[in-house]
């Protein structure tokens, strides 16, 4: 057996059943050849075979993050960082900065802001960035991605005044005079404005996209599930014909391209190992912040504020119905109660005609993305519809205050890892990045401790019985990511057979305290069998 390189005395976790811990590990090519003893593997080992002293620390199999919008994080890095200012002024001083790098008349893109954040909990207005940025246009898009904050000079290119009306499923919010307020609620209204900035090229993508890719590979990230719009399809395949794709990605459809994967006549899992299609992609309703998740009772403190319905339930049904009959499984962003509860009656029917042809054998693994809060009856509806409960832990940690004021006591089913896993769904952990924090090891910490990085909101975590062990939470980043995309059979463990993707850290995940997982440092990360980043 020709081997090409051999990792010796580790603490290798392989997350398989008959063997979960090792010692060593071959491989030849991409794959795992053998995984066994010191002994065993350094018996392998050929005239030409590399070896790798891992000097006794921790590997696991590598992790994907199941939830990421690619091209939008990796553009995210070059623009006006938002993400966590403490006051309106923090944030004005940040666009104010990007002011002076660019020409008039050129726009200024940002992202991450959070109302409340901002200092007062109101939305801001075109009126505070027209002080920093009267002459540059300003978009600045929200944490959540389900709004924007615009001056009144994008406003004006965009036409936008007291007489526009609001565009089916977005909302132009507006002054008590009428006219906009300068935010945008929601991709119809969103695009008003941004269909006026200057669309980067692929080209340009694939740019910044190379130093995304070597951030996220010194967080551990070997795997990528991909929701943005065609361009960063593109810009990935520009960077496979040149060999520089360094992750594996799977490329989910956004329903308004999907009549082209139809006339092409693409499925489900077309591709390779590198770069392959999921599904279709649907938003069913908005976001917590904005308050436009789609909710069965009122948002606390309101009558009439029940969030907004992004895609009707007929009109998702026939877009899932379509896409099921053509080999493509249907991945649906869905927030609120009412928007979870609404797509799995969708998906029960589409299981239903599933069934009707025969279509067990090639079982489509449709996923909901976020389930970020469920009404009681529906918990177990999931796991019954073998449907996968796509989540992100950081979500929890990030947005528990905004349960709490928005949701009140139905925040207890929200962010409900455990109640999924243990109704028997299969959990695909994700960052919904650059929405939040990418790093998966911050994602784990958020899903076994429930708490900050702080601490808050105490040491049980908030809704403790929803924290997960260790063990849990590393196989929704890995196993459950894997099958997700249909690669358990090569993916998610450290086993022979399977590709060589895995992550060494400089201490142990499994003797630690949980409190203590954010201190964790990625020392190596290996995909295919080949070190994409390396420092031991």
């Amino acid at each position: 057996m020709m081997i090409d390189r051999i990792l010796l005395n580790g603490r290798i976790y392989t997350q398989t059943p008959d063997r979960p811990w090792a010692t060593a590990l071959a491989i030849r090519g991409e794959r795992i050849a053998a995984v066994s003893s010191d002994d065993e593997i350094r018996a392998l080992k050929g005239a030409n075979t590399l070896v790798d002293n891992l000097e006794g620390r921790l590997v696991i199999p590598g992790l994907t993050d199941a939830h990421v919008h690619w091209s939008g994080y990796a553009r995210s890095l070059q623009a006006v960082d938002l993400m966590n200012v403490k006051s309106m002024d923090e944030a004005l001083a940040r666009v104010a900065a990007k002011v002076k790098e660019i020409p008039p008349g050129e726009w200024v893109y940002g992202r991450g802001w959070r109302k409340d954040d901002l200092g007062s909990g109101e939305f801001p207005t075109a009126a505070h960035l027209d002080r920093v940025a009267p002459d540059h246009p300003v978009y600045l898009s929200a944490r959540s991605g389900h709004a924007a904050w615009v001056n009144t000079k994008a406003l004006q290119l965009a036409g936008l005044d007291a007489y526009r009306p609001n565009p089916p499923g977005g909302e132009i919010h507006r002054l008590p005079s009428g006219n906009p307020s300068g935010i945008l609620l929601e991709d119809p209204a969103m695009d008003l404005v941004s269909a006026h900035i200057l669309k980067p090229t692929a080209e340009q993508y694939a740019g910044w996209m190379r130093p995304a890719q070597e951030k996220t590979l010194r967080m551990g990230l070997t795997g990528i599930h991909d929701y943005d719009n065609p361009v960063c399809m593109e810009a990935l395949q520009i960077l496979r014909e040149q060999g520089e794709l360094k992750q594996r990605f799977v490329k989910q459809i956004n329903d308004p391209f999907i009549q082209h994967a139809y006339e092409l006549g693409v499925r489900s899992g077309f591709g390779d190992d590198w770069l392959r299609i999921g599904g279709l992609k649907i938003f069913a309703d908005g976001a917590l912040g904005p308050q436009t998740a789609l909710m069965i009772e009122p948002y606390e403190g309101t009558r009439d504020q029940y969030g907004i319905a992004v895609t009707d339930k007929e009109e998702m049904y026939e877009l899932v119905s379509q896409a099921s009959a053509r080999g493509l499984l249907s991945t649906i962003h869905a927030i609120g109660d009412r928007a979870v509860h609404d797509v799995l009656d969708v998906f029960e029917t589409v299981r239903q005609e599933e069934a009707a042809r025969g279509d067990q054998h090639v079982m489509l693994r449709h996923r909901i993305e976020h389930v970020q809060i469920i009404h009681p009856e529906d918990v177990p509806r999931l796991a019954a519809l073998n449907v996968i409960a796509s989540m992100q832990p950081i979500h929890a940690t990030s947005d528990y205050q905004l349960a709490d004021r928005y949701w009140g006591p139905r925040a207890e089913y929200s962010y409900a890892w455990r109640k999924q896993l243990e109704a028997g769904a299969v959990l695909a952990f994700g960052s919904d990045a650059p929405v939040e924090d990418i790093d998966p090891i911050a994602g784990i910490h958020a899903a076994v401790t429930r708490q900050r990085a702080d601490g808050t909101p105490g040491p049980e975590g908030w809704y403790p019985q929803e924290r997960l062990s260790l063990a849990e939470a590393l196989a929704a980043y890995t196993m459950g990511a894997a099958f997700a995309a249909g690669l358990e059979d090569r993916l998610g463990q450290l086993a022979p057979g399977f590709l060589a993707d895995l992550v060494v850290l400089d201490r142990d995940l499994f003797t630690i305290a949980p409190t203590e997982i954010l201190e964790i440092q990625v020392l190596g990360t290996m995909v295919g069998g080949a070190w994409g980043f390396r420092e031991f």
